[in-house]
């Protein structure tokens, strides 16, 4: 486990328990050592694809047009979300063979969502720019969709929001947040604010809760 100020701790450890206990995403573990982490694990987006019936020429086709449209360099990191979006939306066109039409291999199951496979992994160490690594990241069917910043009461939220941005600029993980359509930042005594990539500070939004409902903490 990697060094985290306990107080800190604590906040992570009670949202990492939230998601998995009550919510249901599985826990892919403490990524601080682990080589390799990307926002398209494609070896869980393949075993789900797998699983769906989809056949292995689509699904390589699939994730060759996934990583083309997130990785692509002569466009901003808007531009390559808005085209990630699109795929996870309305799926990925593929035609694998001259005398067979295309066909739409969809990388999320909106119609079922519980088909889906949910999972978090915490302390996603980065490289590919200057290293850093968010407190939790939510991948649906291995494609990183949100990441959650984490502050202790002591440290305003604003602190994990300026953290969330600067992660996304190019000299720090820019790449990564091609897939990613929610940005959390948090604290204990501050609550919960969201947006979407590259949304200025003012702009973040309260997390609402029902208020009514005090089984839980909030």
């Amino acid at each position: 486990m990697s060094a985290i100020d306990k107080p800190e701790r604590a906040t992570q450890d009670r949202v990492i328990t939230l998601l998995r206990d009550k919510l249901g995403y599985r826990y892919l573990g403490d990524w601080t050592a682990r080589s390799g982490n990307s926002n398209v694990e494609e070896g869980l987006l393949t075993d789900w694809l797998t699983k769906r019936g989809v056949p292995p020429v689509q699904i390589t086709a699939a994730l060759h047009k996934l990583r083309a449209e997130a990785d692509n360099h002569n466009r901003s990191l808007y531009g390559n979300n808005q085209a990630v979006y699109s795929l996870l939306r309305y799926g990925v066109k593929v035609k694998t063979d001259p005398g067979k039409p295309t066909e739409d291999v969809f990388l999320i199951d909106w119609e079922h969502p519980e088909r889906n496979d949910f999972a978090i992994a915490e302390e996603v160490s980065l490289h590919g720019g200057l290293e850093r690594r968010p407190d939790i990241v939510l991948y649906v069917n291995g494609i990183a969709i949100a990441v959650l910043e984490l502050k202790r009461s002591t440290v305003t939220i604003g602190d994990g929001i300026r953290q969330n941005l600067s992660n996304q600029r190019p000299e720090f993980n820019a790449w990564f947040f091609s897939t990613v359509q929610l940005v959390f930042a948090g604290n204990n005594t501050e609550g919960l604010r969201y947006g979407t990539i590259l949304t200025p500070e003012k702009y973040f939004l309260k997390w609402k809760e029902e208020e009514e409902d005090n089984s839980r903490y909030k």
